[in-house]
């Protein structure tokens, strides 16, 4: 369909409004405010047209925002000094933490804490309500900040990177324009900063386009599934944090489990597993209700109410997985670039520096009137020398020693505190997650289905939790989980994996129904994606492609 599309100029364009693309939004405009205070303003942002605009696919600031989350504020005390005084969102600073192993009705608690992964000094959060917090800071300052509007298709002209294609609306499920059709818009911007967090459409595309991996590892990936409970008061102590390895996983499947409590009747509780499972029935969402089945753990929830659910991928590819980080008018920010400490599970902090790097690149390049790569550059310079390279460098090889299983893993990671994180070898070299999984033929007894029954009160069905995450989308839109050949859905895949979609998606967008001839056929239920973006990652064809719905739908994950 050939689409008439306005134009509009943007000096700076920030895609995503989470805490790395806020953070490059409040600090430039710091900066330009301070220049102009001195009198020592110049180039484009002197200008009283100067235009620094924000993009957001959520239908408000932070609905798609969901983490664990613990904060190191370390990112936020560079960009906000005074946050404590601000009012700034904090659940509960931590106040006691621990490690446990568990068995299938036991525990057995970590005698230390490894080096490396303690919390002291850290902070409970919710990352939806400090991403909110961020957002009315980034609207105090003037910036232009929309909402509702997902970043489609890039701009690339001559070599660099010109700005994005807003999502069209009203745009029917066969492709057609509705009553409502309202065409997208070409923003054309000097300075692109994409923060879309993992697996972002736009960044997926233009990363491997521009060779910004080059030389680099694939990215690597966890999915986590949490739960928001409202619990009896006083059952935990407000900024407790714990996590735990083992059951219900087992010793080859790399991922564990959170339990933070946000308040003495909120606890956060949550799940994460590594994407490179080789069992293609493996289901995560299931594995979660069984978790919380765990002696410990049903203590803890009994006479609650979960009140939010939600799942979201993680990158965990570490430092030799993060691409180039600047292009002609472009820069990667956050989890767009890879920016997440494995060992520690943690990228708030690191996402809110490279904000701020990004910006003070940006800055330099406004003053200059030069937005090349040659310029932009000058943002990789200050991440080598900041301390988000040594954290990620001190923890260089850590996810990929756990490809073979816990034991080797923890192996590993010894080898790697005692060698300031190169471990057994300089680089340990990774492949794509969808290669891992095996076909049912090579794990015979993969072939049983595994059954899977939930009570309504401590365990749900995949439709009840999706109900819990506030999911709501345009039913009458195209499909934006977009396969490459259907017929290797129904026909190719459900002989060699069994249909693995129906099973690692957590919020039931894949379904097997009988079809009019009675063979199974694959059914697509779009309106029920969490944008956690799962199935572009582990499908073992790498036969889904994720693309934004329209602006404006997806999950609510008001506090989580």
């Amino acid at each position: 369909m050939e689409v008439q599309r306005e134009s509009m100029e943007v000096d700076v364009l920030v895609v995503g409004a989470g805490p790395a693309g806020l953070s490059a939004a409040i600090h430039l405009t710091n900066l330009i405010e301070a220049a102009r205070e001195r009198g020592e303003l110049t180039g484009v942002a002197a200008s009283e047209e100067f235009t620094l605009m924000v993009i957001e696919k959520s239908a408000e600031v932070g609905d798609h925002m969901l983490s664990g989350a613990v904060l190191d504020p370390v990112g936020l005390d560079e960009l906000l000094p005074d946050w404590r005084d601000r009012d700034a969102p904090i659940a509960a600073p931590v106040v006691e933490e621990g490690i446990y192993y568990l068995t299938r009705t036991g525990r057995v608690r970590f005698p230390i804490t490894p080096p490396g992964m303690g919390h002291h000094g850290c902070y409970v959060v919710s990352l939806n309500q400090l991403t909110r917090w961020l957002g009315s800071i980034v609207e105090e300052k003037g910036v232009e900040l929309f909402t509702g509007m997902a970043g489609a298709s890039p701009i690339l002209e001559d070599g660099g990177f010109k700005g994005v294609v807003t999502d069209d609306k009203g745009i029917d499920k066969d492709g057609n324009p509705r009553s409502n059709f309202e065409p997208g818009i070409e923003l054309r911007a000097k300075i692109t900063i994409l923060g879309e967090g993992p697996r972002g459409s736009l960044t997926g595309e233009v990363v491997p386009k521009l060779g910004l991996d080059e030389g680099r590892n694939p990215q690597n990936y966890l999915t986590g599934v949490k739960e928001l409970w409202e619990v009896p008061a006083g059952r935990v102590k407000a900024g407790t944090v714990w996590h735990t390895i083992g059951f219900p996983l087992g010793l080859r499947h790399y991922g564990g489990s959170w339990i933070y409590a946000m308040s003495d009747e909120l606890l956060s509780i949550g799940l994460s597993s590594a994407l490179n499972y080789r069992d293609p029935r493996f289901d995560l969402h299931g594995v979660f209700q069984e978790f919380k089945t765990h002696p410990w753990i049903s203590s803890l929830l009994k006479g609650g109410k979960m009140v939010r659910y939600g799942a979201k991928t993680i990158g965990e590819g570490g430092y030799f997985a993060v691409p180039r980080l600047y292009h002609d008018g472009l820069m990667l920010v956050g989890e767009s670039a890879g920016l997440l400490n494995s060992k520690r599970l943690k990228g708030i902090h690191l996402a809110i520096k490279s904000g701020i790097m990004a910006a003070e690149t940006a800055f330099e390049a406004l003053t200059r009137e030069n937005y090349s790569a040659s310029v932009l550059s000058g943002y990789d310079e200050r991440y080598r020398k900041s301390w988000v390279h040594q954290e990620l460098w001190n923890v260089r090889n850590f996810h990929q020693g756990f490809e073979k299983g816990l034991f080797s893993g923890m192996i590993n990671t010894a080898a790697q505190i005692l060698t300031g994180g190169r471990g057994v070898k300089t680089r340990l070299d990774a492949r794509p997650d969808h290669g891992f999984m095996c076909k049912l033929s090579e794990m015979p007894k993969a072939r049983s289905p595994i059954e899977r029954k939930f009570d309504g009160e401590l365990t749900f069905d995949k439709l009840t939790d999706v109900y819990a995450s506030g999911t709501k989308h345009e039913e009458n839109q195209p499909p934006h989980m977009r396969l490459i050949d259907a017929d290797i859905c129904n026909d190719r895949c459900t002989e060699e994996y069994g249909n693995p979609c129906q099973h690692f998606c957590p919020a039931l967008v894949y379904e097997m129904v009988e079809g009019d001839n009675g063979k199974l056929k694959l059914q697509i239920s779009a309106s029920n994606c969490l944008h956690c973006k799962t199935c572009d990652i582990v499908d073992p064809y790498d036969n889904i492609t994720w693309v934004p719905p329209e602006g404006g739908g997806g999950p609510k994950y008001g506090g989580m």
